[in-house]
């Protein structure tokens, strides 16, 4: 049995439906069962991430684990499981959990998670992937208004990745022996600016979509209107100082899965319907 939480994100979901299809058992942990959307046989069962009180039901007769950094209720509950009868795991971590910076409000809580899974005696995987292809996502109320993309971090290229291939690399991990001990830096197939994702959106929706650089100044204001300050230093940490490394191609899911990862256009070949 393995043990998903987080089965109703953008990776977790993914995960679960990777094990599914391999012929797995899964109990996947949603906050709401009544929504959690998942494939036909596998358990669902509710809790709250950030309390480990209402986790721990959930590790009954669980041999392996998928998990998320940066949620209380996990860490408190990581201690708890070999003797539960977990026996291997993989945390998904960040790009940023290699800088060792606890300074940083963001790479923090994925050391953190890291370091409470290290703590312990379980097999254990960090995938540390770049930014997600769903973040496009955040464009489609510009979309709605019109043909004009604007995005902050203009001149910064990001080898982003679709969740469906960390998940890939994730159900490799839990399913098969050889990724045990490994941190593993996962990226999609090539660096994009943003005005480069705007670019292949738009030949793929049939519209000559326009890109604007949202100004430094401008994007710190209207990313403190929806986080605390602390992350969106951390995010200009990332971004504008360098400190995290998202441009570089890595290997991995070739590595690991035998294909290359997906690109940007065939994601949004698949997701174009979002997007009209």
């Amino acid at each position: 049995m393995i043990l998903v939480f987080g089965a109703t994100g953008n990776v977790g979901g993914a995960v679960a439906r990777e094990l599914a299809a391999a012929g797995a058992k899964v109990r996947a942990v949603v906050r709401d069962p009544q929504r959690a959307g998942v494939p036909a046989g596998v358990e669902v069962v509710a809790g709250d991430l950030g309390d480990a009180d209402t986790l721990r039901p959930a590790l009954a007769g669980a041999d392996a684990a998928f998990l998320l950094s940066g949620y209380g209720g996990i860490d408190g509950l990581v201690p708890e499981m070999p003797a539960a009868g977990i026996q291997r795991v993989v945390l998904l971590s960040s790009s940023a959990a290699p800088t060792g910076d606890l300074s940083n409000a963001v790479a923090r809580y994925h050391i953190l998670s890291e370091r409470a899974v290290r703590d312990t005696d379980l097999g254990w995987t960090f995938l540390q992937p770049n930014s997600f292809m769903t973040n496009t996502f955040q464009w489609i109320p510009q979309l709605r208004e019109g043909d004009v993309v604007r995005a902050p971090f203009a001149e910064v290229a990001v080898a982003i990745i679709d969740p469906a291939d960390v998940a890939a690399v994730a159900g490799r991990a839990l399913l098969s022996p050889g990724l045990e001990g490994r941190s593993l830096r996962v990226s999609g197939p090539e660096a994009l600016r943003p005005a480069d994702r705007a670019r292949i959106l738009g030949a793929a929706l049939g519209r000559d979509l326009r890109f604007e650089a949202v100004p430094n100044d401008v994007a710190r204001k209207e990313m403190s209107d929806s986080m605390p300050a602390e992350y969106v230093d951390a995010f200009f940490s990332f971004f504008m100082d360098g400190t995290v490394d998202e441009t570089t191609v890595q290997p991995t899911v070739r590595e690991v899965l035998g294909r290359e990862p997906r690109s940007f256009a065939e994601w949004v070949a698949e997701h174009r319907d979002r997007f009209r």
